[in-house]
């Protein structure tokens, strides 16, 4: 009896679990997707899905991590927590990894720009592909964000999984080439053509520890909505507690959406 109720539980499980991949797909690409739930892959390397209210396909690359991914962004929609804010014309996507969470802010946001910043080589021609189609409102960075500008390069050792998901940047030694620059918030912004970022993200498997250490106080202040992944288990350390000591008395409402640290302005909330 016990093992005919679990067998019960375990589908009904499955078929929500259906209903919210099928939900949250367009018809192109959703039996792709769906075999990607099921560990059945088509021989391709890579196919294309758009999610609904995304108004373009996205690649998603087989031997990878970026199905975990899609299904964060799309399926279980992480960032739905920023939907309703208000206005929104500049958002500044660090770690962008391929291009996700950027084609989704620019989908529910019409009328916003996006600087997306991407250290990995491979991720990032895939954040190209992704993002191509939204022209002229997207600007790809392929650099580390850190708190100043300064040569990096990806890290040799890896963090958690090792996946795509969690590749992590270093400071140079002396006398090594950088593969690409580490560059801080405010450059971004000053660059944007924008007085104020309307939505930060900020997913840097700990690099947060470096970005909010220094060279902060220009820019925090000239953010609406701040939505971080906190990582307290990287070789930079205790990211949640640099981060809390930087955002305190700086007028944010501060708040939890799973993984997710979120700062409002009171105006954005």
């Amino acid at each position: 009896m016990l093992t005919g109720l679990r067998r019960r539980l375990n589908w009904r499980e499955r078929w929500k679990r259906l209903r919210r991949v099928v939900a949250g797909l367009a018809a192109p690409g959703s039996a792709d997707y769906l075999r990607f739930e099921r560990n059945r892959w088509t021989a391709d390397a890579e196919f294309a899905v758009r999610p609904r209210r995304v108004p373009h396909p996205l690649w998603v690359r087989r031997d990878s991590t970026d199905g975990e991914v899609f299904r964060q962004v799309f399926i279980e929609r992480e960032y739905s927590c920023l939907d309703d804010l208000q206005d929104v014309r500049l958002v500044i996507d660090c770690g962008a990894n391929v291009g996700y969470s950027s084609a989704y802010f620019l989908s529910r946001h019409s009328r916003c720009e996006v600087i997306a910043v991407e250290p990995d080589a491979g991720n990032f021609a895939m954040l190209e592909r992704n993002l191509a189609p939204y022209g002229d409102r997207v600007r790809c960075v392929r650099a580390g964000v850190w708190s100043h500008s300064a040569p990096l390069k990806m890290a040799e050792t890896k963090y958690r999984d090792g996946g795509a998901w969690a590749r992590q940047v270093r400071p140079c030694e002396a006398g090594e080439a950088a593969d690409f620059q580490g560059i801080d918030v405010g450059s971004l912004l000053a660059t944007s053509g924008h007085e104020r970022i309307g939505i930060l993200k900020i997913d840097v498997e700990g690099a947060e520890a470096v970005i909010f250490a220094d060279n902060y106080q220009s820019w925090l202040d000239k953010v609406d909505a701040l939505a971080i992944e906190l990582h307290d288990d990287s070789m930079f350390g205790q990211g949640s507690e640099v981060f809390f000591a930087a955002i305190a008395g700086r007028g944010f409402t501060i708040s939890r959406s799973g993984d997710l640290t979120l700062c409002h302005r009171p105006t954005q909330q």
